[in-house]
């Protein structure tokens, strides 16, 4: 079975599969200047990409549906799947965490609020993927953003302090009588320093 025009697009322009992936890790909507931004494209060029990713995902089969909102574009699920999402949601969460989660999670805990660019310069890698997880997993919360449109801010959340068995926040052990031994465990205390030091 061939697939529709629309998908065989998708397979073919690297373009448009660009979009797919970027608002596929996307938390929230991003707009058409970001897409050009990110893509390299405009115009034209980008518009009838983006009507291509809405064709294919305008299918009513589909889990995944594209929209519209908030000035910008993203996927979200289709009315017709609420229900399995729902019980997916309900399902207990898994935390444990990987070493990556665990890294950022400690930078957000003694820096916060902090923003994903500024977790992936001091981790030296991009932070997308992790924050993600750790936002489905109800670790980490948003905290505004920096200005107006600016970069959104990260905070720890109830569920993180419970989790670790922390009071509060000012329970968490000071970073100067911090004991490691693994190396990347120290390296991240030097990291973590050395950005502490750097907001002062």
């Amino acid at each position: 079975m061939n697939p529709p025009a629309g998908e065989a697009g998708m397979v073919n322009d690297p373009l448009v599969r660009d979009i797919e992936a970027v608002l596929f890790i996307s938390s929230e909507p991003v707009s058409l200047e970001v897409l050009a931004e990110v893509t390299g494209s405009d115009g034209e060029e980008l518009s009838r990409a983006v009507e291509t990713v809405r064709e294919v995902y305008a299918d009513p089969a589909r889990g995944i549906v594209f929209a519209e909102l908030a000035g910008g574009y993203t996927f979200r699920t289709a009315d017709g799947a609420q229900a399995a999402v729902e019980r997916f949601c309900q399902r207990p969460v898994d935390y444990s965490l990987s070493a990556a989660a665990m890294e950022t999670l400690a930078i957000v805990a003694y820096l916060q609020p902090v923003t994903r660019p500024e977790i992936a310069r001091i981790r030296g890698i991009s932070a997308d993927t992790v924050v993600n997880t750790l936002l489905d997993k109800g670790l980490l919360t948003e905290s505004g953003r920096i200005g107006q449109g600016g970069a959104i801010q990260y905070r720890t959340s109830a569920v993180f302090e419970k989790l670790f068995g922390l009071p509060g926040l000012s329970a968490l052990p000071p970073l100067e009588g911090f004991q490691a031994t693994p190396e990347d465990v120290a390296e991240l205390r030097e990291k973590l320093l050395q950005a502490a030091d750097a907001r002062q």
